[in-house]
């Protein structure tokens, strides 16, 4: 990489990373994310960011049907780079050549090919606290990715754990302030409706939502759209 090069890639690092941070939601961070990797990643035609919890993979972003296909395949039958990358330590996969044989994923590897994948990577999106996925990296070119686009994409990634990380803990915060907001008030109006105080009128809450099998959350969103608790009877 020359050194207009390295400048170039480094503006558009930093440029990605205020984009990432000025994002409101997760879901808008995600939809940045893989954007920003079909820009910045030398062979990169499509990009796409996955889960994978109790062996079930989940597609959260994508930029192409063919990313959505795969993630679909891996998550079928079991096995592939990015399904890997988003369960396991090892931070990078790379196959340079879905035209070849590739042991690691025997499955896997011919039914990406009938999909149009000719090589592919996989990003471990991780913090110290969370491993949050992975970031996959596609092309319908054989050996369309480079050492140097490994790093880039290795860097990029660095920078999208950090920032989906910090989108999904604020939208957490967000809810649980939410959550709370919404408790107080239905504590209110029970406490007024069914003249108790205020540690009964939680009980109260709780118990509906017990003996109901109901979230909490639900049972409160009830309560202060219509005023009532589900099958409690006014006191008088």
């Amino acid at each position: 990489m020359s050194a207009d090069e390295l400048e170039e890639f480094a503006t558009g690092l930093a440029n990605m990373a205020r984009d990432l941070l000025a994002q409101d939601s997760v879901q808008k961070t995600l939809d940045r994310i893989v954007t920003h990797a079909v820009e910045l990643v030398d062979g990169c035609e499509a990009a796409g960011v996955m889960t994978v919890e109790n062996r079930q993979v989940k597609t959260l972003a994508t930029s192409s049907d063919v990313v959505r296909a795969s993630d679909r395949l891996q998550g079928a039958l079991d096995e592939g780079p990015c399904f890997d990358a988003a369960r396991t330590p090892k931070e990078v996969y790379r196959v340079a050549d879905m035209t070849e044989t590739v042991t690691r994923w025997p499955h896997y590897a011919p039914e990406a090919r009938k999909l149009g994948v000719g090589s592919m990577m996989g990003f471990l999106l991780y913090t110290d606290e969370d491993n949050l996925g992975a970031l996959d990296l596609y092309s319908s070119t054989p050996n369309a990715f480079t050492r140097q686009s490994e790093h880039v994409g290795w860097l990029l990634a660095s920078h999208a754990a950090v920032a989906f990380s910090s989108a999904r803990t604020h939208a957490q915060l967000h809810t649980a302030l939410e959550t709370r907001h919404n408790i107080g008030e239905a504590i209110g109006i029970v406490m007024e409706r069914y003249h108790l105080d205020e540690d009964q009128a939680f009980s109260v809450l709780k118990k509906s939502s017990q003996d109901r099998n109901t979230k909490l959350r639900e049972i409160v969103r009830i309560v202060t759209e219509t005023g009532e608790i589900p099958g409690a009877k006014p006191r008088s």
